[in-house]
């Protein structure tokens, strides 16, 4: 069996959180980054005997669009898969069920889900700090349940998700990084942006249009000279404050 720990994690929050999962689940593990080196997902040939642990954000509830053309374009081949989606302490809405469409239209047999907290990557005083300590070892128990369960044959193949097929619509957000004076035209941003929102010979410019607001470009820019609007984060923060509230729990459906 070859075991594969797959996310898209522009802030770093979603890969903390495979992380944690995967150190339960025994065996070498490939990773594959959806940002950094997306070509990977097409060397692989998967199969039946394969496990894969998919772990994605949840964007207003949703898969990131982008995620979503990637996974279209594999094939399963029966392999088996782990689905997580990441939230900023409000919901995760429909988020894993469309990622269980997506991967089963692909070709893959989902066994289990978990939902889990970290950071939001807009105001980040939600979930601040997680997955904190008490949330790794927590995630670490859920990959050992789910192995444990694939080894003794009580696994389901059709776990029962939250959400709805319907899914909730989800049209962006209105927050865009903005370039400062500190840029120096590196191109880090043009070079990794999943969207394809900075052009690679003008990255001191963002086509707002197809920017997703994932913030990966504010996050790895080695000079700091990308950042967001501090007004419309705060009314972004007032908006969802009461939906944030509070500690949120990790979920294991399996």
């Amino acid at each position: 069996m070859c075991f594969y720990e797959i996310y898209f994690s522009p802030t770093g929050g979603t890969k903390k959180v495979a992380d944690a999962i995967a150190a339960g689940i025994d065996g070498d593990i490939r990773k594959i980054d959806l940002i950094k080196s997306p070509q990977e997902m097409e060397k692989i040939v998967f199969t039946k005997e394969d496990l894969c642990l998919v772990a994605v954000p949840s964007y207003g509830g949703r898969v990131p669009g982008v995620v979503v053309e990637q996974l279209k374009q594999v094939k399963g081949n029966g392999a088996k898969v782990i689905l997580a989606a990441v939230f900023g302490n409000r919901h995760i809405d429909d988020t894993l069920l469309e990622l269980s469409d997506t991967l089963k239209a692909a070709g893959f047999v989902c066994v289990a889900g978990i939902e889990a907290v970290a950071e939001h990557s807009l105001v980040r005083r939600f979930g601040a700090g997680r997955p904190d300590a008490e949330d790794v070892k927590e995630l670490t128990e859920f990959g050992k349940k789910i192995l444990s369960a694939l080894d003794n044959g009580t696994c389901k193949t059709e776990p029962s998700l939250p959400g709805s097929h319907a899914y909730k619509i989800y049209n962006g957000v209105a927050i865009k990084p903005e370039v400062n004076e500190k840029c120096s035209q590196c191109g880090a941003c043009a070079l990794e942006c999943p969207a394809n929102a900075i052009p690679k010979e003008n990255p001191g410019s963002t086509n707002k249009e197809r920017c997703i607001s994932c913030m990966h470009c504010v996050s790895i820019c080695p000079n700091h000279a990308r950042e967001f609007s501090k007004a419309l984060v705060l009314e972004t923060e007032k908006r969802i404050e009461a939906a944030c509230a509070g500690r949120k729990e990790n979920k294991l459906y399996l």
